[in-house]
Parts: C-alpha cells; structure tokens; sequence
C-alpha cells in the first residue's frame, strides 16, 4: 500500500464493529472442535476492534483472552467495549510475535499476510500442551475459478483449494481437525457495516477518498458475484 491508501483504508475501516468476515457461530464451532475448556487462554491474533472477544467469552465463560493488533485505534475501539472486563487484555503489538502459552489462538483473516507454512511453525511455540489454532484462509471452491474470483485476492499467490491447504498445514507439522467454509451471513456481517460508512463518508470525501471508496465497493460486488467459488475456509489445526 501507498501511504494514501493506508490513510483512505484506515478511514475507511474507522468504527466498524469487525475487521473481517466472521460470526458467532464461527467461534463456536471453533471451540467445540477444538475442546476449549471454560477457563482456557485464548490469543485473538490481529484482532482488530475485538469483533470476536464476545464470542469467545461466551464459548469459554472463564476464559482470559488476550486481544493483539498492530492498528492503536482498533485497540481503543476494543478497549471501549472490553477494557473494564478483567477477561479481557488488549495490547497493541505484532500479532506473530505472541508468546503465550495459550491453549487457543484465534485468528480471523490475518495469517495469509504471512502465509501457513511461516505462521503456524511460529505460533506452534506459544501453544500450550494440547492447545489449538483456528485461522481463515482464502479458499478457492471449484476447480475452474473465473478470473473475477481470483482477482477477489488481488494476486495472492498462494491461493488454494480445500486441499492445497491441508498440505500447507500438514507441512507446516500440523494436522486439520476440522474445517467449515465461512457463511454469507459471515460476510455480510463484514460489508454491511462497510456499505453504511461507505454511504457516510461519500458525503464528504474529496477526489481522491472517492477513489479509495468506489475500490471498497467494487470488492463488495466481486465477492457477492463470486462467493460461490472463493471465500475464506476456516481450519482448526494442532500440532502433528
């Protein structure tokens, strides 16, 4: 990114509710295939303004959950909702620097920054005995993707299919206990409160914001025509 389109996409993103497709219902399915026990230490890596702590609280009621994200004001968003809950740390910071142990980190859209095979050997030490990790990854679902599905990526060059992710998993020394394709309803969680800013700030936006904003628009409507083909997989994964 360009320092102008970090700025428009930090604008952008301001006071959304999430940072990233997902639901309730993701976490925790999450947690039961993962055998989250109540009082277990969770990491919600990159967790942006802490869309998922509610639901991580509730699928692990005693539970402490440490929040990372290298974006301050996502943590002060997250702050304002669950800084007086003493379950809840917020740290502004590296999500792929965390130590733990933690028996469950959760990361909703973030590894791919990265990569599997870099991240999972990563976390694998701040796991504690027993623990899991919980990622979506961006998945292709058929065997002949348009061009406009795989575009949805902007070039990512891993991009896969449910299988080619599992072998990144397995090589990374991890195995796949379960995996779910992420919902319409998870993603519409994530653009509909974007569509609304969108409207917003089309109001006041010079020249160059509305640029930034027909490109949040058009990524809106490449996903809803494609979503039968690409979309984020989500895979619970230990160590092998």
């Amino acid at each position: 990114m360009t320092e102008f389109d970090r700025a428009s996409f930090f604008t952008i993103h301001a006071d959304l509710p999430r940072e990233g497709p997902g639901e309730t219902a993701d976490v925790a399915w999450a947690a039961e295939v993962s055998n989250l026990r109540p009082g277990a230490r969770i990491c919600d890596a990159a967790s942006g303004p802490g869309g998922d702590i509610g639901a991580l609280l509730r699928a692990a009621p005693d539970a402490h959950v440490t929040a990372i994200d290298a974006h301050g004001p996502f943590i002060e968003a997250a702050h304002a909702r669950w800084g007086a809950d003493k379950r809840v740390a917020l740290q502004v910071g590296d999500f792929k620097a965390i130590t733990g142990p933690y028996d469950f980190i959760w990361s909703a859209g973030a590894v791919y920054f990265s990569g599997i095979e870099y991240m999972l050997p990563l976390w694998r030490e701040a796991l504690a005995g027993g623990g899991a990790i919980a990622f979506s990854e961006p998945c292709l679902f058929t065997a002949s993707p348009s061009d406009g599905a795989i575009a949805m990526w902007d070039g990512y060059n891993r991009l896969t299919n449910t299988q080619g992710i599992a072998a990144q998993i397995t090589r990374a020394g991890f195995q796949t206990i379960a995996t779910r394709m992420l919902s319409d309803v998870a993603w519409e969680s994530y653009y509909r409160p974007m569509e609304d800013r969108i409207t917003k700030l089309r109001r006041v936006a010079d020249d160059r914001m509305h640029i930034a904003l027909d490109k949040a628009e058009a990524e809106i409507a490449r996903w809803r025509k494609h979503r039968a083909e690409t979309g984020y997989l989500l895979s619970v994964v230990k160590p092998a």
